[in-house]
């Protein structure tokens, strides 16, 4: 049984996450309202995209900071 389980979770991991999310969003907006739930998965995507950047020791966010801020800093 939990092979089988394990299995299923490997092979449908991007389904189970994006119906995952769907619900999480769904309940905010029932909770919350429209705006406020786009605002707050705004804030979760920006915050997963810059946590990612650090995810590589830092290389990948190196490369960003520089694109971002003036040279001679």
């Amino acid at each position: 049984m939990k092979d089988t389980l394990l299995k299923i979770l490997k092979e449908h991991r991007g389904k189970l996450i994006g119906g995952a999310a769907g619900l999480i969003f769904a309940v905010l907006v029932l909770l919350l309202g429209f705006w406020k739930s786009l605002f707050i998965a705004l804030c979760v995507g920006v915050g997963v995209y810059l946590g990612s950047l650090g995810d590589d020791k830092g290389e990948r966010m190196l490369k960003f900071l520089d694109r971002i801020l003036p040279k001679g800093l």
